[in-house]
């Protein structure tokens, strides 16, 4: 096993230029498509503005790759299982390619642009490529698909891509959607490939975010999350499509919120470093913004922070988490954490596991590291820590969160939350599932009450990753 999501033990537990329609000769009418989206939620923002590009084409979307005329998997490269189960699929649609000759079959995101060749010549799992910032050519790579001709782009921009495309929200719930605000990232993280899949930080113009979020609201929606590698470094100049003032993230924080007090407001993902008094003070200024921060810290040691390029220490960390508990007393707060990078000791992973006795999450994301070729760390540094020893290390860590995550949970009974109804409990139809404030789940009994209520609920029992309560009238 490659990692161990514990989101899998909470909620599911939980996951500039105008377009030109482009002028196809094929009888799109009768096209349809399939995607698959596999990674962050970045992933899946980015297949519904593929869909909606399709569905300029006159494409429509099926469920089954049965129904297909088109087969696309947004990847994510993040991770080795991610690129193997990737791999697994596309073997699959290379087989079920045999029986439809006709179907295409490409290959989006992260992992198009770090195995193109791969891909194409060697493999020939695919008949188009195409990066995260090329899907507008998707059009014309498809046509030229048709038409016997393998296809590829990859190119990165400099700028945001798809700011005035309307996403075509998929598989959703009709309550809750992501918003993305920026593109790229300009952290360097030794470990990391999403620098070189997605290129450089480039914010998306700010009325641009607004609107999307008001028709959201408009259309029923209750909840966005905006969604960034690193939201925190959100930066609009004025020179900017003529704004009168800088927009940081506050700000823009501030004027999603103010859509309506009937919108939640979340967000992912913050940097450690990044992250500042004026955000933690906006979310405390206004009740729809959630109290739920996800801070990845990676490595409780300052010399594995240094080799991660992390730009933090230890005590720089916990520093902002005091900071955070002292603006925001109740807020949720999660993370994510590596085990076994370069040359980690036992004096290293000690540190891991007494910064989660200290900052005590309500959330992790654990993983062992899988070193990613092309990165910083594959290029300066050795993998040298066993590969026991990493499951080792990062059983321990799942361990001491379960811990922490019961306790959490345990401290709710008895209390009673805003909890906004997202849909059907997994088990039940005659139950609701929702979250907290603070990102925890919540089921209760449906009643009179139907997706998309804001509900006040009395927490009455729990477990490590699920909260049960009672309506409160």
């Amino acid at each position: 096993m490659d990692a161990l999501l514990t989101t899998k033990e909470h909620d599911e537990a939980r996951q500039g230029e105008a377009f030109a329609p482009f002028q196809s000769s094929l009888d799109t009418t009768t096209k349809k498509f399939y995607i698959e989206s596999y990674g962050c939620a970045m992933n899946f923002a980015d297949s519904e503005v593929v869909a909606s590009i399709l569905g300029e084409q006159g494409f429509g979307a099926v469920t089954e790759p049965a129904l297909a005329d088109l087969i696309l998997i947004n990847t994510c490269s993040i991770r080795e299982k991610a690129e193997a189960t990737v791999r697994k699929r596309l073997t699959e649609f290379k087989k079920f390619k045999r029986s439809r000759p006709g179907v295409v079959v490409g290959v989006l995101g992260c992992m198009a642009e770090r195995l193109k060749g791969t891909f194409l010549e060697e493999e020939k799992l695919v008949d188009i490529v195409v990066g995260p910032d090329a899907y507008r050519s998707l059009p014309g790579l498809i046509e030229e698909a048709y038409g016997g001709q393998k296809g590829v782009n990859v190119l990165l921009s400099r700028d945001e891509t798809y700011a005035d495309i309307a996403p075509i929200r998929l598989n959703s719930n009709g309550v809750t959607a992501f918003v993305s605000i920026m593109r790229g990232c300009n952290n360097m993280c030794s470990f990391c490939v999403v620098p070189f899949t997605r290129g450089r930080e480039r914010s998306r113009n700010a009325a641009s975010i607004v609107s999307e979020c008001e028709a959201l609201f408009n259309d029923g929606y209750k909840e966005v999350t905006l969604l960034g590698q690193n939201v925190d470094s959100y930066y609009q100049a004025p020179q900017q499509q003529g704004v009168d003032e800088a927009i940081s993230f506050a700000k823009l924080l501030e004027m999603v919120a103010l859509i309506s007090p009937d919108l939640r407001v979340r967000f992912s993902t913050s940097h450690p470093k990044d992250i500042t008094d004026d955000v933690l003070f906006t979310m405390k200024k206004y009740d729809n913004i959630c109290n739920y921060i996800h801070l990845p810290v990676q490595s409780g040691s300052s010399r594995i922070l240094q080799l991660m390029n992390r730009t933090y220490s230890r005590e720089w960390y916990l520093a902002k988490v005091d900071r955070i508990r002292e603006i925001l007393p109740d807020c949720g707060l999660s993370t994510d954490m590596i085990t076994g990078f370069c040359t980690e000791t036992e004096e290293d992973h000690q540190a891991s596991l007494s910064l989660f006795d200290y900052c005590k999450y309500d959330l992790a994301y654990l993983y062992y590291y899988s070193e990613r070729p092309g990165t910083l760390a594959a290029r300066r540094f050795e993998d040298d820590v066993p590969l026991e020893t990493k499951k080792r290390r990062l059983q321990e860590l799942v361990d001491l969160y379960r811990g922490h995550s019961l306790v959490s949970m345990q401290k709710e009974v008895g209390k009673t939350f805003k909890v906004l109804a997202e849909g059907f409990s997994k088990k039940s139809d005659e139950q609701l599932q929702g979250r907290t404030d603070q990102n925890k789940v919540v089921i209760f009994d449906k009643g009179q009450h139907k997706k998309g209520d804001y509900v006040n609920i009395k927490i009455t029992h729990c477990t490590a990753g699920t909260l049960f309560g009672e309506v409160i009238n």
